[in-house]
């Protein structure tokens, strides 16, 4: 298969592949705009930052496969891609290390005063008074929103600070819970107690149209006088004009993410909310530690090998199966054209296939294929595909 890389990973991803018979082509400095003329026939198209819009998407005829090498999939146009018949799937979890790291950069830059004081020295300006003030990370209470891959990593770091960490209760898997138990979260009933009790709030949600200015005023409001905004997920996630007002309050934030930060690597940035004195700020790196990009490149050469194989993992855009499906079971003699008689019979009474696995037994005679299909069959259907040459039986089993 044919891959473009429009972003930059670690040399041995690209030499990786190419071992496996693909060819690799690599174009890290692409824009949004260049995408569209470069994507060319690549069947896989391999992204970090740069945004996937639907123009590249509907410009790349034979494009099958987008993987986005980290966890969030906001960057891409994942509705047009599932309208073009086109798999999107990300790397979750490789790079919750480092974000959670960062996390606490930021909450004890914020709480040492690291960022001001290490200006005031480069600019010879000595002030041992103003930056002994500090309050300490012991016994303080750490909010989580967001309990996934790298809350869960935060909270285990938290907890080595000798913090408190509270997370909100939701429902959840019992091996979520038992993950939560263990990286030593207490759960609190909902937000507005999170909010109330924490010193701290550190934000690790997806941009979905749930979570976009989820920080808003009355969020913000709600928290305690004189605590920590902590955001290394999404810029979006935060309604920035409110952080504004909270910060002219005496609220503190620590930022990895901003609204309407450059798209690219380098660029000009103006901010209010950056510039503001009670933020500490950095240029969405939060994933960008050798450790964290070597792993997600594994990750990337992993999707790529199965996908090889007719497996496509940790999708995003695959139907949840919400329609009533019936599964159909075709036991046929191993034939060429019996499966192909069975849809055509199925297409010519309205059936619309879902999902289909065929399966040939010891022997190679025969085989059984179920269908999930839509709607159900009624007994003409089942009569007609039953009566096909070289079907054994057909029958409806869920």
């Amino acid at each position: 298969m044919k891959i473009l890389f429009a972003d930059r990973l670690p040399e041995f991803c690209a030499d990786d592949l190419r071992a496996m018979g693909h060819e690799v082509e690599i174009q890290p400095d692409l824009t949004t705009a260049d995408l569209p003329a470069a994507i060319g026939d690549a069947q896989i198209l391999v992204v970090r930052s740069t945004k996937v819009d639907a123009a590249s998407i509907e410009a790349a005829a034979s494009l099958s496969f987008i993987i986005r090498a980290g966890a969030g999939t906001n960057t891409i146009d994942v509705a047009t891609a599932s309208a073009r018949g086109v798999f999107v799937s990300n790397v979750p979890g490789r790079n919750a290390l480092a974000v959670a790291e960062l996390t606490l950069g930021l909450i004890l830059a914020l709480d040492r005063n690291i960022a001001d004081g290490t200006a005031d020295l480069r600019n010879g300006v000595w002030n041992k008074k103003a930056y002994s003030q500090a309050n300490g990370l012991a016994g303080a209470t750490l909010g989580l929103i967001g309990l996934g891959d790298i809350g869960l990593a935060v909270a285990e770091r938290a907890k080595a600070f000798g913090m408190t960490v509270v997370g909100e209760r939701k429902p959840r898997s019992a091996a979520a819970e038992q993950r939560i138990r263990h990286a030593g979260v207490k759960l609190v009933n909902d937000r507005a107690a999170l909010l109330e009790q924490s010193d701290i709030v550190s934000i690790h949600v997806p941009s979905t149209g749930d979570t976009k200015g989820m920080v808003d005023a009355a969020f913000l409001s709600a928290m305690k006088p004189g605590s920590m905004l902590i955001n290394t997920s999404r810029g979006d996630v935060v309604d920035e004009a409110a952080l504004l007002t909270a910060l002219h309050g005496g609220m503190r934030a620590g930022l990895d993410v901003f609204a309407d930060e450059p798209s690219s690597g380098t660029g000009e940035f103006v901010s209010a909310v950056a510039a503001h004195p009670n933020v500490v700020g950095t240029h969405h790196i939060g994933a960008s530690t050798e450790q964290a990009q070597t792993a997600v490149a594994r990750g990337v050469v992993d999707l790529v090998r199965v996908f090889g194989t007719g497996e496509v993992r940790d999708c995003v855009n695959l139907d949840e199966g919400t329609a009533p499906a019936t599964t159909l079971r075709v036991r046929h003699l191993n034939r060429v054209g019996v499966l192909a008689a069975v849809l055509r019979e199925l297409r010519s009474a309205g059936h619309n296939v879902e999902t289909m696995q065929n399966r040939i037994l010891g022997g190679r005679e025969a085989g059984v294929a179920d269908i999930d299909v839509v709607p159900t069959p009624d007994d003409t259907v089942m009569a007609a595909v039953g009566a096909i040459v070289d079907v054994i039986d057909a029958r409806i089993v869920s």
